[in-house]
């Protein structure tokens, strides 16, 4: 029969003292302290400190983790790695002084707008994915999990599977290596070298740098974030919008890699929505001439 070993008095379990190192702990804050002002010689040879805060505890966190470690290290790039958990979750205000230029959310989004505090003071919040990612490909996983356990419950879910066997073959990444990329950024640059001004709101929100991407929608937060620097080089709102045709409407993106800049303020006067740095509305192509009349 076994017996559970009994603990001398006094003395404190590993598993206890390794919560106390783990999450928001004494050590957790020093860390992101050291990290925030390193020395100088540090910061010169590797340049700006990033941020992973990866799901704990979900192998997926553990992994996406361990990835973001060692594409830093290869880079050398600093990057400070701690496990984010709902036991006893960080605050927002622990980074505030922190200084880092970029911050990865693996496997989560926090607590609510946890994220959106976040980005007022780190540059770039990265997850994998954003609520348009979501909303685009939801469809998708719904019929492959219809499939993958075999519910068949779904529309055509036979057909679909069938339709979306023939693509599995460009997944190789030794046949047709890094094509989806090349292809991307190629439009991307066509796309890039063709900018008008629009004047935002008919000149209420000020102007700034855009592009139709008809057919290449799929490019829009690139290509945002690209316009956006290029608008606020020249002289313009540091703005990028991104502008095509869905459903006999035009769905214009706004992007913008300004902290200071609120893209969801224009968005919701005109019935669309999103977060600061990354917003959309739909328009009437009348509305939409109206903006551009500033090029005519």
């Amino acid at each position: 029969m076994l017996r559970r070993r009994r603990l001398l008095a006094g003395v404190t379990s590993p598993a206890a003292a390794e919560l106390r190192r783990a999450f928001r702990s004494e050590a957790a804050l020093e860390a992101i302290h050291a990290h925030s002002h390193p020395s100088k010689d540090a910061a010169d040879s590797e340049g700006p400190t990033h941020l992973a805060l990866y799901h704990y505890p979900t192998f997926a966190g553990a992994y996406a983790a361990l990835a973001a470690h060692l594409f830093h290290r290869r880079l050398r790039r600093r990057l400070l790695l701690l496990p984010f958990s709902s036991v006893e979750p960080f605050r927002v205000g622990d980074f505030e002084d922190g200084g880092f230029q970029k911050c990865y959310l693996l496997d989560f989004i926090g607590p609510k707008n946890f994220a959106l505090e976040l980005s007022r003071f780190i540059p770039r919040i990265c997850n994998l994915l954003d609520q348009e990612d979501e909303e685009r490909v939801f469809n998708v996983l719904k019929y492959i999990e219809d499939a993958d356990l075999r519910q068949w419950q779904l529309p055509n879910s036979k057909e679909f599977q069938t339709a979306l066997s023939d693509e599995r073959a460009k997944l190789n990444c030794i046949t047709n290596p890094l094509s989806l990329a090349r292809d991307r950024l190629e439009a991307a640059g066509r796309l890039i070298d063709r900018p008008f001004k629009v004047q935002l709101g008919r000149g209420l929100y000020g102007e700034c740098l855009a592009i139709r991407a008809d057919g290449n929608s799929k490019l829009s937060h690139e290509i945002g974030l690209e316009l956006s620097q290029r608008s606020a080089a020249a002289g313009l709102r540091p703005i990028g919008a991104v502008v095509f045709m869905q459903r006999g409407l035009l769905k214009v993106c706004l992007r913008t890699t300004d902290n200071t800049i609120d893209t969801a303020e224009i968005a919701k006067a005109y019935g669309g929505g999103g977060k600061p740095n990354s917003s959309s509305f739909a328009l009437r192509l009348e509305e939409f001439n109206a903006w551009t009349s500033v090029n005519s």
